[in-house]
């Protein structure tokens, strides 16, 4: 509609994963690297995450299009299948033959067979297979069981098959299940797919219109693009959706410049009921002296035992503006240092992983500095850098209007609201998870996570406790959403991490707080 008004060839802002619209960020130029170095490494998994939006597939198709000629590619997007319907699109991929079964149906060792034999012919023809999975995270812990088993048959010189996972961030925290542990083990590289700064959203919106054909002005001014970045926090198909909204609104009131009143009336429609969409002023740093009234104490100074609160923040030594990182924090170390918190030593690899092995899981996602008050426990946060290098802090304590945070090995105390304009969204905590869990309690299950379920779900109500191997159906399932309804999580009966960390709460588990009150509102999640 408005492409012949801006004199455009084409939408510049379609949410199709187009190859010729990618945008090369360093962070995308990376995640490509890391695709086609997986490809001649020998084998094994490679593993690519994002926040949804962030990219994934449209490198995903750009490495198709790079994907030397002496390799078969077989490719999923739809992975939410059992063991036997994903060897069957496996072996529809790679067009394998089988065997004629005298039931109608191969069985897992007939599909695997035929696999394995389609390998080692490839393999003599010198050519390599390579199979990307999209939306990984949706694959069961048995379907992933069952790709590593595929990647058993190997030559000495390297394994026979290349398994590229693409998926959300969770696909992190399902491999670091210690059940996966194996898995874990075979991800020769992996990378996460982080959102643009300020700068690469000029950048990008730039880019876009110019392979869209635009040749004259740019309908979007330096002012216009931060808004979009704050609006959007960097996401490219955030940023699709208003910037396609925006110049619709333009094109309406015959404009040839997007200005920031018609931003913010697309953002309030395209945008309209979605979380996560918190507009982020630049990081405004106090003149002269800024770490004057910080905090600052040594990381080693004082240990959170479990069941202590975090200390509290005086109201004096508040700071107006958190101050610039000296260095890139290293994620790996700061996990650690969380985990010490809950007086378990994550051994060499993976923290989450190797804290797992203690019985101390991880718990991944996005949320506001109100739903980590909720959740109410220390917690790695990711911070806005303008550079683009990831910024890791650990939050340490929340009052009424200040945070406690540990930056580069430093106490410094900060005010809430500069906080939340610095925060990208991104946390990762920890929670202790009853002895055998191993996944999300779903409605019909039964088994020892069931039994704890229904334990403390009796407890909470003043029920006698049901017997033990009880399924979660009937009046258990039922217990389970009212408890979640009254506690503001998704009340679909799905026990997840967030339904465990409130019943531990309430029932008096001692573990490190954030040392301030838990207002119980939507928090969302399970």
């Amino acid at each position: 509609m408005y492409t012949q008004f801006f004199q455009l060839k084409q939408s510049p802002f379609s949410i199709a994963p187009d190859p010729r619209y990618l945008f090369m960020s360093e962070r995308h130029r990376e995640a490509l690297a890391h695709l086609l170095y997986g490809v001649g490494s020998g084998g094994g998994f490679v593993l690519l995450t994002g926040e949804i939006g962030a990219g994934k597939t449209t490198v995903c198709r750009c490495f198709i299009e790079q994907i030397p000629p002496d390799c078969r590619l077989a490719y999923i997007f739809n992975p939410k299948l059992s063991v036997e319907e994903l060897l069957l699109s496996v072996c529809d991929e790679f067009r394998v033959a089988l065997p004629a079964a005298t039931d109608g149906a191969l069985s897992v060792k007939g599909y695997v067979d035929a696999i394995n034999r389609h390998l080692l012919e490839s393999h003599a023809q010198g050519l390599h297979n390579v199979l990307v999975i999209d939306e990984a995270q949706n694959l069961s812990a048995a379907v992933l069981e069952q790709l590593r088993l595929l990647t058993n048959l190997e030559t000495s010189e390297r394994k026979l098959l290349q398994i590229i996972l693409i998926g959300q961030p969770e696909l992190r925290t399902m491999l670091a299940r210690p059940e996966l542990e194996q898995l874990a083990q075979r991800v020769i590289a992996r990378y996460h797919l982080g959102s643009l700064t300020a700068a690469e959203t000029a950048q990008y919106i730039g880019h876009r219109l110019a392979v869209a054909g635009a040749t004259g002005p740019t309908p979007f001014g330096a002012n216009v693009t931060r808004l979009v970045h704050q609006l959007t926090g960097g996401v490219p198909r955030r940023i699709n959706l208003l910037c396609d909204r925006a110049l619709l609104g333009a094109y309406v009131e015959n404009r040839r410049a997007v200005t920031r009143r018609i931003v913010r009336r697309a953002a309030a429609e395209v945008f309209a009921g979605q979380r996560g969409t918190v507009s982020r002023r630049p990081w405004l740093l106090a003149g002269g002296g800024v770490l004057a009234g910080a905090v600052l104490t040594a990381a080693a100074a004082w240990q959170l035992a479990p069941g202590q609160p975090a200390p509290s923040v005086p109201a004096a030594a508040a700071v107006t503006a958190l101050a610039p990182a000296p260095a890139p924090q290293d994620e790996a170390g700061n996990l650690r240092r969380l985990a010490a918190l809950w007086q378990v030593t994550p051994g060499h690899g993976e923290p989450c992983a190797t804290a797992a092995r203690q019985n101390l899981r991880c718990l991944q996602g996005k949320a506001t500095v109100g739903e980590l008050r909720r959740l109410d426990r220390p917690a790695m946060l990711t911070l806005d850098q303008e550079a683009g290098t990831p910024v890791y802090a650990l939050l340490m304590a929340l009052d009424g209007r200040h945070a406690t945070i540990e930056l580069g090995g430093k106490r410094e105390t900060v005010t809430l609201a500069e906080l939340e304009r610095r925060h990208d969204g991104s946390f990762t905590t920890f929670w202790r998870a009853p002895r055998a869990w191993r996944d999300e309690v779903r409605a019909g299950t039964r088994g020892p996570d069931v039994d704890w379920l229904a334990r403390r779900l009796a407890e909470q109500r003043g029920e006698p406790p049901p017997q033990d191997s009880v399924a979660l159906e009937g009046s258990v399932l039922r217990w389970l959403r009212e408890f979640q309804a009254a506690q503001q999580l998704k009340a679909d009966g799905v026990a997840g991490p967030k339904t465990f960390i409130r019943l531990n709460q309430l029932s008096g588990v001692r573990e490190p707080r954030l040392g301030a009150p838990v207002n119980v509102a939507t928090a969302g999640g399970k």
